[in-house]
């Protein structure tokens, strides 16, 4: 097959205030390109697998800025759909100190990638492929990605293709109603499902303990293998033939935005490789090295992570 993972979603430009700073007041923002699906690519990318990433820009600088900017990581763009008109979607990051969290501000209404159809993309190239990976935050959109969304897990299963499903709940996107509705018919197809606890209990209606509604997620929804996170409290792995608790340990935090990402292609690298266990140990050494630099996109070679224990100068 030409790729390992195939994937489609909005390209974004991040701007984000200088810690200690508020949206209102700040002077001067750090600009860096973003895109949940994206950031998947590009760490994967870096670690060896063939990938690409699906997308409509507008042409012009900010749609070459991201472009640039997860090419530069071996991602293959061929398959940015350009619009002659249209804006690039936008966000804002206020970063937060305790106690006060983190603050997002979208600014992405009117993208071209708002109203795409399926029509737009060449299913043939993408669904050359071992993975799909399909992300709640496009389904999340508009009726039309989510459209998109669902032709693309549907075409892949018809194919023989494995897809994988992050939930990534944003309550500033859609409630978890409209999530659920959309996202559980593609849940039930997938091959791997990445959730939260906190997103099963919004999505799916699932409360207890991290490993209790991994393991219901896994029996409710018919998916081999379900991997949920619980921030600190830890990481838990369900499949039929047993359930896992993966511990967590706290790093210091410079930028939180594209962790999460970085955990979830860490533990397709195993996966892929038919070994989700050892993934989630990658996945979970890799989130700790996102959280220790800025951008969305973790910037990372794999022999690093033989390294990611110490913190000495490398000489």
């Amino acid at each position: 097959m030409t790729y390992d993972l195939t994937t489609i979603g909005e390209g974004q430009i991040r701007l984000t205030c200088e810690r200690g700073e508020r949206l209102a007041t700040a002077r001067s923002l750090r600009m860096t390109a973003a895109g949940s699906e994206a950031n998947v690519a590009g760490l994967l990318s870096q670690l060896g697998r063939s990938t690409s990433w699906a997308t409509k820009l507008p042409r012009g600088e900010l749609a070459d800025r991201i472009a640039l900017e997860y090419s530069a990581v071996g991602v293959d763009m061929r398959h940015i759909v350009l619009a002659d008109e249209g804006r690039v979607a936008l966000y804002f990051l206020e970063p937060g100190e305790f106690p006060l969290p983190g603050k997002v501000t979208y600014d992405r209404q009117y993208t071209p990638f708002r109203s795409i159809t399926p029509e737009e993309f060449d299913w043939d190239a993408l669904l050359d492929t071992r993975v799909v990976f399909l992300t709640g935050i496009t389904a999340a959109l508009t009726p039309e990605t989510a459209k998109v969304v669902r032709y693309f897990a549907d075409a892949a299963v018809e194919r023989g293709v494995n897809v994988a499903l992050d939930v990534n709940f944003r309550s500033l996107l859609w409630s978890g109603e409209q999530a659920r509705a959309v996202l559980e018919p593609i849940a039930r197809k997938s091959a791997i499902l990445f959730c939260s606890r906190t997103d099963a209990g919004i999505v799916f209606g699932l409360d207890g303990s991290g490993e209790q509604v991994c393991r219901e997620l896994r029996e409710q929804l018919g998916v081999p293998v379900v991997v949920t996170t619980d921030g600190r409290a830890g990481t838990y792995l369900s499949t039929a033939a047993k359930d896992r608790i993966f511990e967590i340990k706290s790093v210091p935090v410079i930028d939180r935005p594209g962790a999460g990402d970085s955990f979830v292609a860490g533990t397709l690298h195993g996966w892929l490789d038919g070994d989700v266990e050892r993934g989630i140990r990658m996945g979970t050494r890799v989130a700790q090295l996102a959280l220790t630099h800025h951008g969305d996109l973790t910037h990372v070679r794999p022999g690093e992570l033989e390294l990611a224990a110490g913190s000495d100068i490398v000489r």
